[in-house]
């Protein structure tokens, strides 16, 4: 029996239902059902909360997830070999698990979860930094969501809370610092995992803010901020040259330099610049 509930240690079911890792699915599983019920509390307080978990596995911090209070969990996981092992665990909290077999991208949890809802999971590597994009520009706020408890690689969770003029900070540090209050709550090494990756992880914890720190059109903000970085090596006269043909006397209204590059401007000033595309377009 495993210390969090009346289930088989990890190692057992992955053994029991031949659940080896698979490489094309960025399968990395948490064997520590210790670690991964610290990770749930990460997440706040779980009670009378529903929870999404993208990429559940073998189903270690769902456990975690329902052991600490979670109301309801439901669970999205692509890889059709380990939803026998989360039935199992459905069948040991009754009534708390929904488990759907299919692709995270394309599944609406908004049809399965009540508010207040959370998300935490042990993101699949190939598409972690694809939903946390998602999630981060909804086209309303507040989001469906209060908060976000995320594992990724560790260089992406450095990116997501990044300050101007590091090597790390770049779009995703600007869309996520800019509705949310991001931070690193744990970090963990390769022997955590099974298999090990080649690189540390670490679990990044989101709480989503009531407004945006600074007001600006998101549409506008995001096609400004991802001309910016995507020539990050140019002053932003020429890389943001695409966006209006006026560029360089917006950035100069906002008191930007023309000659700045993307990495070197903090937030205010990128929603500044939106603001003054959106109010005077070419």
């Amino acid at each position: 029996m495993s210390t969090i509930d009346n289930l088989p240690p990890l190692r057992d079911v992955i053994a029991t239902h031949e659940l080896a890792a698979k490489k094309s699915l960025g399968q990395n599983f948490l064997l520590d059902l210790n670690l991964t019920a610290k990770i749930a509390r990460l997440a706040g307080d779980l009670t009378g909360a529903d929870v999404l978990e993208i990429g559940p596995g073998p189903g270690g911090l769902t456990r975690g997830l329902l052991a600490e209070g979670a109301r309801r969990v439901l669970a999205i996981e692509k890889d059709p070999r380990c939803m026998p092992a989360l039935a199992e665990i459905a069948d040991a909290y009754p009534g708390r698990l929904k488990t759907i077999n299919g692709d995270a991208l394309d599944v609406n949890p908004l049809e399965h979860l009540t508010a207040p809802i959370k998300i935490a999971a042990n993101l699949p590597y190939n598409v972690g930094t694809e939903l946390l994009v998602r999630w981060l520009t909804p086209p309303e706020w507040p989001p469906f969501w209060e908060s976000l408890t995320l594992m990724f690689q560790r260089e992406v969770a450095q990116r997501i809370v990044a300050e101007p003029g590091s090597k790390a900070y770049g779009r995703l540090a600007l869309l996520a610092q800019w509705r949310t209050d991001p931070r690193i709550v744990l970090e963990l090494p390769p022997e955590a995992f099974s298999p090990p990756p080649k690189v540390n992880s670490a679990v990044v914890h989101l709480t989503a803010l009531p407004t945006p720190r600074f007001p600006a059109d998101p549409g506008v903000l995001n096609k400004v901020v991802a001309a910016a970085f995507n020539q990050r090596r140019k002053m932003l006269r020429s890389a943001l040259k695409s966006v209006s043909p006026d560029i360089e006397d917006h950035l100069n209204a906002v008191g930007i330099k023309p000659t700045e590059r993307a990495e070197q401007v903090g937030l205010e000033a990128f929603c500044a610049l939106a603001r003054s595309l959106e109010n005077n377009p070419a």
